[in-house]
């Protein structure tokens, strides 16, 4: 059977060009977030099955990568049920592990727990521009403070990331459960509904008002729910009066607190930033995950279609684990998302270390060879990047390849040279 060159259908092999723009990104990504009082943790990158397939990941639990038992434990001679060859899959986010993680190790750790994780996540996805079967995921969550200040933080610290890494002008789209729920309850929407109401909410921005009601009616809702969904949407503005019209209107079945928490949030954050972006209350917002349970929140840039990094609050999720309830919030930065818009962009890391080369003829003696690799150490001490290599017999274009890579200076070292 002959070797395959190819990655597997959805993974890719990364070249060094990218790898130092993801590098770059990654560290700028720790730094930031630590001067946020983020701590990084890691997950394993195997979960329980049991855990994978709680009916909390969503539509991510049919993409799971599945991992049969070993050893003595494997009879798929005897297996009646795939729980009989399987114990284990690739986790599908970072979220699910956060929680057996914190419900497991929270005796250990502060509260509230600022927690950073990075990593690689897999789902058996369709690849497409910007998404792969493997990909780094790279969150934020707190966990255990139930206020807005939760939301607050992760917010500044994710938009300031953005802002250091050159991104401008963005939107943060940010909405509440909760306040999607009034909604529907307003609407007259039958309760074990809400979750269609929802999804067909979600197509807003693609298919419009009108695509929307078209589709609430093609579901079967009447007429008099699709007709005051259509007021309430027509009427609400991306902005603070947005959200005091739907309080002002859903105030009869919104939860108490919720319209004030979303404004506060707003509020501090646009008077507290340094990043430039626009920050929009949008009522349309669902985001797929069923554990959301109240602030949700999104960002998105022109010219990319869909989101590059959302998240919100999940106070029921590690509770499942602990049987006591535990307010978690959390935020995620597509990671892969941001690398390949830098990479289609041409990006250039800011204030990259000089890059210098030494090319040495094959002819030169030890003696030459070996001042020349102390000048190259001696200027690694200084802080410059430095290559010292053979010289090819096609100088030419190796000093094109070296140039390509980022070498400002290269410097040919023949048998007779006398500098050193």
């Amino acid at each position: 059977m002959a070797l395959k060159k190819k990655p597997v259908t959805g993974m890719k092999d990364i070249l060094p060009a990218e790898m130092q723009i993801r590098d770059y990104v990654m560290n700028l990504i720790k730094e930031t977030y630590r001067g946020f009082g983020f701590s990084s943790i890691e997950t394993p990158c195997v979960e329980h099955i049991e855990n994978l397939t709680s009916k909390q990941g969503g539509d991510n639990e049919k993409l799971i990568f599945k991992i049969l038992k070993r050893g003595e434990k494997l009879n798929v001679a005897e297996a009646q049920t795939e729980s009989d060859v399987v114990d284990g899959g690739l986790r599908y986010d970072l979220t699910l592990p956060l929680s057996r993680y914190y419900a497991n190790n929270s005796a250990s750790l502060p509260m509230p727990f600022k927690a950073l994780q990075m990593g690689s996540v897999w789902r058996a996805d369709r690849p497409q521009r910007g998404r792969f079967r493997q990909f780094v995921q790279c969150d934020i969550d707190i966990l255990g403070d139930p206020t807005f200040m939760a939301e607050i933080e992760l917010i500044l610290a994710t938009t300031t990331l953005l802002g250091k890494v050159g991104f401008k002008n963005f939107k943060v789209r940010i909405n509440d459960r909760r306040i999607l729920k009034a909604m529907a309850a307003y609407c007259g929407f039958p309760e074990d509904k809400y979750d269609l109401v929802f999804i067909i909410l979600d197509k807003m921005d693609k298919i419009g008002m009108d695509g929307v009601a078209k589709e609430l009616e093609e579901s079967g809702f009447s007429k008099e729910s699709i007709a005051k969904c259509v007021e309430i949407f027509e009427n609400t503005t991306n902005d603070l009066q947005g959200l005091a019209y739907c309080k002002e209107k859903m105030a009869d079945v919104m939860e108490e607190g919720v319209a004030e928490n979303l404004e506060t949030i707003i509020t501090n954050v646009e008077n507290t930033t340094t990043t430039s972006f626009d920050m929009i209350f949008d009522p349309t917002l669902v985001r797929g995950m069923s554990y959301y349970t109240g602030t949700i929140f999104e960002i998105e840039m022109e010219g990319f279609s869909g989101s590059v990094a959302g998240g919100g609050r999940y106070d029921e999720m590690i509770g499942k684990f602990t049987g006591n309830k535990t307010c978690a919030c959390g935020f995620s930065i597509g990671f892969e998302r941001i690398v390949t818009i830098l990479m289609e962009n041409g990006y250039t890391i800011p204030n990259e270390k000089e890059k210098k080369a030494y090319l040495v003829e094959k002819k030169a003696s030890n003696e030459l060879l070996s001042k020349v690799l102390k000048r190259a150490m001696e200027e690694r001490a200084e802080g410059k990047q430095v290559l010292v290599s053979q010289m090819n017999k096609n100088k030419k274009f190796q000093k094109e390849q070296l140039t390509a890579e980022g070498y400002t200076e290269i410097k040919e070292i023949f048998f007779d040279t006398e500098e050193f």
